[in-house]
């Protein structure tokens, strides 16, 4: 099976103690180690940079994004011109209550590339037909 890693994963990762912290260590040590094909895609590293920078815990955010970027070294799919196509049609059908226009680019970078499996904390996605939900608890 082949996964999609969604921003809340790693971020629970490094967190402070939380009840998903142990399951998204798990599932970041099992793509460190190869147990797990994971991808993910640039929007992600935006999404990580974005929050720690606007929250004054820039360093902090620095580091997970350079932690994050060695783990899935070789496996971040980037954002073409073709996915925000596919966002921005997914919009018309898709309601806006429902996914973010990130979360957006995330499914449309997903069904780009064949990618059936999200791994996330957001259960918006679960609304979402075409892909199937796994959830770190």
């Amino acid at each position: 099976m082949i996964v999609f890693i969604d921003t809340n994963i790693p971020m629970y990762a490094a967190g402070k103690e939380h009840p998903l912290k142990d399951s998204c260590l798990d599932i970041m040590r099992s793509v460190a180690s190869g147990d797990l094909k994971a991808y993910t895609d640039t929007e992600v590293f935006q999404e990580i940079l974005y929050r720690y920078f606007s929250i004054n815990k820039r360093e902090f955010g620095l580091q997970l994004f350079d932690t994050y970027s060695l783990i899935m070294h070789g496996s971040v799919l980037s954002v073409h011109h073709e996915d925000m196509i596919l966002a921005r049609k997914l919009s018309d059908e898709i309601s806006n209550a429902i996914l973010s226009p990130r979360d957006l680019i995330h499914l449309a970078v997903m069904l780009n590339h064949g990618i059936g499996h999200i791994i996330t904390t957001d259960r918006a996605f679960e609304k979402i037909g075409s892909i199937q939900v796994i959830y770190p608890f």
